[in-house]
C-alpha cells in the first residue's frame, strides 16, 4: 500500500467530491481518482460509494478512514514537533483573514515583518470559507467577532468602527441638505446591507458585496458607502458623511492553535500583527 494514497482518501471523505478534493490538495481530479483506485486495489475492496451527489465512505471505508485520520493526526503532530525545534523564525506561515482587512489594511503595512524576519514566507489566504486551524489549513487567523472555539489561543487586537463616505463633491452635497444615493448590498448580514435596511426609501445607485468595490464606487461619485474606518479614513478620494445611524463596531480576534503558539515563525508573525494593530489604533474604534 502507498501510504500517500491514504491521505487522498481522507481528503476525499472530508470534501466529498473529486473536484473539491483536487482543489484542496492543489492537484487535478484525475490524480485524486488514481490515488483512490490504487488504495482500493491494495486493500482489495471499494471504500467509497460513488453517488450522483459525490463520494461517500461505505462501511469498509469508514473503518479504514478512522485509522487513517489517526495517521493524519500523527503526521501533523510530527510536523509541529519539528517546528518547535527549528532555530529562529524562518519558514512558511499561512495567515487567513477577511478580504477587506487583507487588501485594505494588512498588505500595505506588513513590510516591517519582512525586514525583521526575512526568513519567513508569509502566505495570505483570503477567506471565502472558514479556513480550519485544527486541520493545519492555516497557522494564524484574523477573524471578525469573538471566537466560539475555546480550544484556540486568541486575543482581541482591534475593534472595527464604521463611517459613511463619499467623494468630496458628493459629501459637500450631503452637508448642504442633499440626499445622495446609497452604495450597498441589499442582502445578507453585511454592513452595506445594514445601511440599506436602516435608511429605507433612500435611492440606491450601486450594489456590490465587496467593500473594496464599494469604496471605489464612492470615490467615483456613485453615492454614499458605509466602510470600515481603516479603509475610508486614509483614502484622499473619500470624505466623511454624517448619517443618523451607524452599525455597531466589530471585534478583530487573532487566533492560533495552542500547540503552535510558541513556534518561532508563528509567534513572530502573531507579534507583528498585534504590534501593527496597536500602532494603527487611530484607524479603528
Amino acid at each position: 500500500m502507498d501510504w500517500d494514497d491514504v491521505r487522498y482518501a481522507v481528503a476525499l471523505a472530508r470534501h466529498g467530491s473529486l473536484s473539491a478534493t483536487a482543489r484542496a490538495l492543489g492537484v487535478n481530479h484525475a490524480t485524486v481518482s488514481r490515488r483512490l483506485d490504487g488504495l482500493e486495489r491494495a486493500l482489495g475492496r471499494p471504500l467509497f460509494d460513488r453517488r450522483p451527489d459525490g463520494y461517500r465512505p461505505n462501511a469498509a471505508g469508514a473503518a479504514v478512514l478512522a485509522e487513517a485520520k489517526a495517521m493524519e493526526a500523527g503526521a501533523l503532530a510530527l510536523l509541529r514537533r519539528l517546528d518547535r525545534v527549528k532555530a529562529g523564525p524562518a519558514g512558511p506561515v499561512r495567515l487567513t483573514t477577511a478580504r477587506t482587512l487583507a487588501l485594505g489594511f494588512l498588505i500595505d503595512r506588513l513590510d516591517g515583518l519582512r525586514r525583521r524576519h526575512p526568513g519567513i514566507e508569509l502566505e495570505l489566504v483570503l477567506e471565502t470559507r472558514i479556513t480550519s486551524l485544527a486541520r493545519r489549513e492555516a497557522e494564524i487567523a484574523l477573524r471578525l467577532g469573538r471566537p466560539a472555539d475555546s480550544a484556540l489561543v486568541g486575543r482581541r487586537v482591534a475593534t472595527i468602527a464604521y463611517r459613511a463616505y463619499a467623494a468630496p463633491a458628493v459629501a459637500a452635497e450631503a452637508a448642504t441638505g442633499g440626499v445622495p444615493p446609497l452604495i450597498g448590498d441589499a442582502e445578507g448580514e453585511s454592513e452595506a446591507a445594514w445601511l440599506v435596511r436602516h435608511h429605507p426609501g433612500r435611492p440606491m445607485a450601486f450594489r456590490c458585496d465587496s467593500q473594496m468595490a464599494q469604496a471605489a464606487a464612492a470615490r467615483a461619485g456613485w453615492g454614499v458607502a458605509l466602510l470600515p474606518r481603516f479603509l475610508g479614513d486614509p483614502d484622499p478620494g473619500l470624505a466623511p458623511v454624517d448619517l443618523p445611524a451607524l452599525p455597531p463596531p466589530r471585534e478583530v480576534w487573532l487566533l492560533i492553535r495552542p500547540d503552535l503558539a510558541e513556534v518561532p515563525r508563528v509567534r513572530a508573525v502573531a507579534d507583528a500583527l498585534a504590534d501593527l494593530f496597536r500602532e494603527s489604533r487611530a484607524l479603528f474604534g
